[in-house]
């Protein structure tokens, strides 16, 4: 952990470590905040809507617990302590802004796009999630108070009426119904009054009311269901099927690309997307397999004529209910491959399929 001075290892049982670490002991540190790393890291990227600066507020948070360890006096447990310190700084980096991409809003279509059947506001801050990473969580069953599972609190869908929300009613949500805080703890964790998180999470709820209707359920994660669907997306898709591709849509998808505000819904809209950007004629893209945010997901890639490579054209995230896909959401920043341990380029083989 960046900043946290190297030490002796020890043999301390568990309850010794919080008095270990406030003598000093990087070691006894280390082994008190481990287990909570990667659910920290998720729970700033739910907030934030960024992998990095997940990550840049997650070392920041065990920065400041480890200066701060010395105030620790246990009246809360360790996990509580951390959420505290990780959230009041994710409110502190979104009160800011400083950490929104602005240079990546900078993204210039090769082509005309079309207009759009919606155009946002303001940019959407999104990111997507590897799943591997996900994998990687502890089992910390979330209390009572919990209402979204914790596969539906990662997804885009979610993530994105989330955005929705002031930073301090996105806050209260996310610790209230995803982790299942009691009112008592998050409003400790805020410096504010019981009254205050319920008025916050009234409000909060009733805009994800909104932003959230009620739908089919998604298919299981590798289900045969599942499955069946991404392959045949993917030979459309590859072979720039785009009718079979609108076949598969609900009536009411959606085709977005964050942070562009630009959003296209229903099946005319984005099959003329389609036709006249993503799938026009003399381009061909191919599909590699993937997941982020626990849907189906693919790093895409760009044919290129002249040359047998596969140039990187960022990430595509399927949305799933029942057997329709209800959303395509399409990343272009092209970094965001290497999370998910992609190429940046692929050549392709004989059989005309690429390898790394």
């Amino acid at each position: 952990m960046r900043g946290i001075p190297p030490s002796e290892g020890t043999d301390a049982p568990a309850e010794d470590l919080p008095a270990l670490a406030r003598n000093g002991d990087g070691e006894a540190f280390r082994r008190l905040v481990e287990p909570y790393r990667r659910e920290l890291q998720v729970h700033c990227y739910r907030i934030l809507g960024s992998v990095q600066d997940a990550e840049d507020l997650l070392q920041e948070t065990l920065l400041a617990a480890w200066r701060g360890i010395g105030g620790f006096e246990e009246r809360a447990s360790v996990r509580t302590w951390l959420y505290r310190i990780a959230t009041n700084r994710c409110l502190n980096a979104l009160r800011s802004g400083a950490r929104r991409p602005h240079e990546r809003a900078a993204y210039q279509p090769e082509v005309q796009l079309p207009e759009p059947s919606h155009r946002r506001e303001e940019p959407s801050w999104l990111e997507p999630y590897p799943d591997v990473l996900l994998d990687e969580i502890a089992d910390h069953l979330p209390g009572p108070e919990a209402r979204y599972e914790a596969r539906e609190s990662v997804s885009l869908a979610f993530l994105t009426a989330l955005q929705r929300l002031p930073p301090r009613q996105r806050a209260v949500l996310v610790l209230r119904d995803v982790l299942g805080f009691r009112a008592a703890e998050v409003a400790a964790m805020l410096d504010t009054t019981e009254n205050a998180v319920t008025s916050a999470l009234k409000r909060a709820r009733g805009v994800l009311a909104v932003e959230l209707p009620g739908r089919e359920s998604a298919p299981l994660p590798d289900s045969p269901q599942e499955r069946r669907i991404v392959a045949d997306f993917t030979r459309a898709f590859e072979a720039g099927d785009v009718e079979a591709i609108v076949a598969m849509l609900t009536d009411d998808a959606w085709l977005t690309m964050p942070p562009m505000p630009l959003e296209y819904q229903g099946k005319d809209a984005i099959g003329h997307f389609l036709t006249t950007v993503a799938l026009r004629a003399c381009r061909s893209e191919m599909l590699i397999p993937t997941r982020a945010n626990g849907q189906p997901a693919f790093g895409c890639y760009v044919r290129d004529p002249r040359t047998p490579i596969l140039h990187a054209h960022g990430v595509l995230v399927l949305t799933l209910t029942g057997d329709r896909i209800t959303a395509l959401t399409r990343f272009h920043d092209n970094s965001l491959l290497t999370r998910f341990g992609l190429p940046r380029s692929l050549r392709v083989n004989t059989d005309g399929k690429g390898e790394r």
